[in-house]
């Protein structure tokens, strides 16, 4: 009998501090339509959007490719391949290509994140990707700082699948695993952003996280890279001070890098990447810790460069885009940020559109796909003019935004 009621009362407490645990807040997510969705917009009076594939795992990125087809990243365990994206009937090839380096795939930190087109892609087939190698977790670490290795890797895309993929830059150090991105300029100038949240990694110019890296196609360093054959610097970086950077793209009429990066709680930027600019993580941010106290004294300071977009309160961004198609003329030169949630709060994930003025001063902006309550993880625009989006829970899909007139 006391047996009994000792394991009832034991009961009685687990279940009551079960309850206890706090519920992280958030709005409900509904189902994807099958049927796709009108929307109206502040330029564009009418535009459709269509879910063409889900169900895919753990998404970061994607890449349409020149014939219709759009590769997609699932972190850290390689591509998968939507056939005729930009038709009427996109098939979602079952599996994973053949040829994609795995490295842990029982943890997503490791392995594949993010993937990029050489612009001579047609000729030479090369696809580039981000790819963070295993380090173990220390006694007692924190498996959301997990470690781990920053890789580039070079292959050849072909007829559903990669071959030749070899490690072309790699840092002899590691740092936190987190998600990176490349592009690759008309010039075949390689751009790189990585991350650097914790420690002072973003600040210290003798390694290659918290940076925007320049490369040469072959992951050599440029000549005339800014640090080159400095002693106790690294040769690739471009830019430092950098938190979590989620996106990269490269500007189609300046040519210059852009990317967007996570604040700690609010905080959130999109930066024009400037020469051995110093962007001021982790002594200088808009952001706000998690219990709601200042992160940083100030929000930026002497000798570091302003973001050119802020998000208070945060968006959580992720991919890059600037807009130059015929489709939706009424965008064009509009910057798109995916979003996977606004102001800490699950199931409020959009597309962010911001409009600038000649100067790249902010006119105004947009949260297109509010509605759907999706995590916007990448975004690109197709060889088609139309937009397509990546979301990332909690049925992980690809939309397709076309107006609708």
């Amino acid at each position: 009998m006391l047996k009994k009621l000792l394991l009832a009362t034991a009961c009685l407490g687990m279940a009551a501090q079960a309850q206890a645990q706090p519920v992280p807040p958030g709005a409900e997510v509904p189902p994807l339509s099958s049927v796709g969705y009108t929307f109206d917009t502040a330029e564009v009076h009418g535009i459709r959007v269509d879910v063409l594939a889900k169900g895919f795992a753990q998404p970061f990125a994607i890449e349409p490719l020149p014939n219709g087809d759009l590769l997609i990243v699932e972190r850290g365990r390689g591509l998968r391949l939507l056939r005729g994206a930009t038709g009427s009937d996109p098939v979602l090839v079952e599996g994973l290509l053949p040829g994609v380096p795995e490295d842990n795939p029982e943890i997503f930190s490791y392995g594949v994140i993010d993937i990029a087109l050489h612009p001579d892609f047609a000729e030479n087939g090369w696809v580039y990707f981000t790819f963070n190698g295993f380090a173990p977790l220390p006694e007692g670490g924190n498996p959301l700082m997990r470690p781990g290795y920053f890789k580039l890797l070079r292959g050849t895309y072909a007829e559903g699948a990669v071959s030749g993929v070899e490690t072309i830059f790699e840092s002899d150090v590691e740092a936190y695993a987190g998600g990176t991105r490349v592009e690759v300029d008309d010039e075949g100038i390689v751009w790189v952003a990585t991350t650097g949240p914790y420690d002072d990694n973003a600040q210290d110019l003798g390694n290659v996280y918290g940076k925007v890296l320049r490369l040469n196609e072959d992951g050599s360093i440029p000549d005339d890279n800014p640090l080159v054959d400095l002693e106790n610097f690294h040769s690739a970086i471009y830019s430092y001070g950098h938190r979590d950077q989620h996106g990269l793209a490269i500007h189609p009429v300046t040519g210059e890098p852009w990317t967007v990066e996570h604040g700690p709680n609010g905080g959130d930027e999109a930066n024009r990447i400037i020469e051995l600019g110093d962007y001021g993580w982790p002594t200088y941010s808009f952001g706000r810790e998690y219990d709601g106290s200042d992160a940083t004294e100030l929000p930026f300071g002497p000798g570091t460069e302003e973001p050119t977009v802020v998000w208070l309160p945060s968006i959580a961004p992720s991919g890059l885009m600037f807009y130059t198609g015929d489709a939706i003329p009424e965008w064009q030169g509009n910057m798109f940020v995916g979003s996977a949630r606004w102001g800490e709060i699950n199931g409020t994930g959009s597309l962010q559109r911001v409009v600038f003025n000649e100067d790249f001063g902010e006119l105004r902006r947009e949260a297109l796909l509010a509605d759907l309550h999706q995590r916007v993880r990448d975004v690109k625009q197709g060889p088609d003019g139309l937009i397509y989006v990546l979301t990332d829970g909690p049925e992980n899909a690809v939309l397709r935004i076309a107006p609708s007139r």
